[in-house]
């Protein structure tokens, strides 16, 4: 269903042989013509509902559960901006402790990156606490190693970096990274059909030089 909405595109072959002036044109799928999704459809809750991939999910089963077609899934993996699903894909727990274990250093003892805590600055300002540091943020091993002054309402505040930041280990990265594939768009089937059609318009080819048929152009390199 999907591959048949991709429109083609024709390029000319040239022989790597005698007679070098002769060459045969060949059909492909236009893949470089991708479908792009206004981001701003996303604010729009009406149109999707949420969803979280458990393990032994696939696309073509929730396809199948939502839109009672498994050959949907294009739609789920389009909606989602998933260039590699494969790779966007999560892992399941026991893929994933196998990856832990193939790694070549000890991934709950090799630190990826430091990250800092939040810190308040301890006083208001409106009727709010003041944040002197914000926590979360991917900071080098310097930070951590060193130091970090703040006002604290009164005066200058200095404190360690290991105080105010930690260590976020391989284990806990890659963790953090997978479980996050887990949340998902599905748009809703009552939008399904006019999806559809939106991509199969956006799929066509407007008339140029190049134009053959609205699924069709050529091209000479």
């Amino acid at each position: 269903m999907y591959f048949d909405s991709i429109p083609n595109i024709e390029y000319l072959v040239k022989p790597s042989k005698y007679p070098f002036t002769q060459g045969d044109f060949v059909k492909a799928k236009n893949f470089f013509k991708r479908y792009q999704i206004n981001e701003d459809v996303f604010s729009y809750a009406v149109f999707f509902k949420k969803y979280t991939i458990k393990d032994y999910d696939r696309l073509d089963l929730i396809a199948k559960k939502y839109y009672d077609d498994p050959f949907y899934d294009w739609v789920i993996v389009l909606t989602n901006n998933m260039i590699n699903s494969a790779y966007d894909w999560p892992l399941t727990r026991e893929e994933f402790n196998q990856k832990l274990s193939d790694m070549k250093t000890d991934p709950y003892s090799t630190v990826h990156h430091y990250e800092t805590l939040t810190v308040g600055a301890g006083y208001k300002m409106e009727g709010l606490d003041v944040i002197a540091l914000q926590g979360g943020l991917t900071v080098s091993e310097e930070f951590y190693n060193g130091t970090y002054t703040y006002y604290n309402g009164t005066a200058s505040q200095t404190v360690l970096g290991n105080q105010i930041s930690r260590p976020v280990y391989v284990a806990e990265y890659e963790e953090k990274l997978n479980e996050s594939k887990r949340e998902i768009f599905i748009l809703k089937k009552q939008y399904l059909e006019s999806f559809v059609k939106d991509f199969k318009r956006q799929n066509s080819y407007k008339k140029s030089t190049d134009y053959i048929s609205s699924k069709l152009k050529t091209t000479n390199f």
